[in-house]
């Protein structure tokens, strides 16, 4: 009786939500964005575990990347990482003798995080063999339609922007 009511429940549910995606095609869209977003992070995040980091890891190398460093809320701004989670993976990072804090001349307040030279080393080794990576999933999209779907991912995100 249970598993029959859960199942006429479920059934209802999913006729609910397809009656409502029908009348609201925007639903659609948001399923394909979220849907592209997590295939392609998932695709990423294989092949940065294989070059021995995290995505998050990777991404604040990339970000720091061919800078002179940057405090940790532009890091956090530009990674899109919290400025908490961003304190623990920089905290491993530097264990790691990737990254260093600096403190700034002129502001003891706050502090930079840096590439040490071997962070500069491992990010000129693992950025471009990411890019190489990523690319191979656009090998049979042109230009023009790279392109197009760039223009229409940036109108879709200025509508959720003020």
């Amino acid at each position: 009786m249970r598993e029959e009511i859960l199942r006429e429940t479920t059934t209802q549910f999913s006729t609910d939500l397809q009656e409502t995606a029908a009348k609201e095609p925007f639903l659609a869209v948001l399923r394909e964005l979220a849907q592209a977003y997590h295939a392609f992070s998932a695709y990423s995040a294989a092949h940065v575990r294989q070059l021995g980091l995290t995505p998050a890891q990777f991404d604040v190398i990339a970000t720091l990347g061919n800078t002179q460093g940057m405090p940790l809320s532009q890091l956090a701004q530009k990674t899109l990482i919290t400025k908490g989670t961003l304190t623990g993976i920089i905290d491993r990072l530097e264990e790691k003798g990737l990254v260093s804090r600096e403190v700034p001349v002129g502001d003891r307040r706050s502090f930079l995080a840096v590439l040490t030279p071997a962070g500069e080393a491992l990010f000129a080794q693992v950025f471009p063999a990411h890019i190489d990576y990523l690319k191979r999933a656009f090998t049979e999209g042109d230009e023009g339609e790279l392109e197009q779907v760039r223009r229409t991912l940036r109108g879709l995100r200025g509508r959720f922007q003020d």
